[in-house]
């Protein structure tokens, strides 16, 4: 029972950041800006980061179960 908060944080963080590395890989791949008016090399890099930061909160609430 008191697993079922881990899991649905998992599931979120992980879902969350699935999506935005696939969106922001999409935009990239086809040369359109990840955010407007920003510098494209960095508002790419600062959503890859936070997608991948998502997926390493996710992995670490999967390490709590």
């Amino acid at each position: 029972m008191e697993s079922a908060p881990a899991i649905f944080a998992g599931t979120v963080f992980a879902l969350f950041g699935a999506a935005l590395l696939l969106w922001t890989g999409v935009r990239v791949a086809h040369r359109s800006p990840v955010a407007e008016g920003v510098n494209p090399v960095a508002s790419a890099t600062l959503a890859a980061v936070a997608g991948a930061g998502a997926l390493a909160l996710a992995a670490w609430c999967f390490t709590r179960l």
